[in-house]
């Protein structure tokens, strides 16, 4: 879960990031990674998703706007960052969240 944030809201914001079919990884960085987080302090999120566009990152993000929980939430797609020292620091200190299986990922036909 997220550190700092209730279980509740944690499953809630996660749950609402793996409907999308695109996301393939969410991955925690900043302040909370670190454990560094204050009362305030937002949700740092870079999502591994290489076939989402910009556009639907903002759908996301007005969906997670819509849960009207207390914190900012921050997200990121991992493909489109082209700031290095953003790049190393969430490899360096990043926390896998959440993966998609490979059987989500090449779902089998059912027959």
């Amino acid at each position: 879960m997220i550190p700092g944030i209730p279980q509740a809201d944690s499953q809630r914001l996660l749950e609402l990031i793996r409907s999308r079919s695109h996301v393939q990884k969410i991955v925690l960085y900043g302040s909370r990674a670190l454990g560094r987080q204050r009362a305030g302090s937002d949700i740092d999120l870079c999502l591994e998703a290489p076939s989402m566009e910009l556009g639907e990152l903002l759908e996301l993000g007005a969906a997670l706007d819509d849960l009207l929980l207390p914190w900012q939430i921050d997200l990121q797609l991992r493909h489109l960052i082209a700031h290095e020292g953003l790049v190393a620091h969430i490899e360096r200190a990043g926390q896998l969240l959440w993966e998609r299986s490979s059987n989500e990922r090449n779902p089998q036909p059912t027959l």
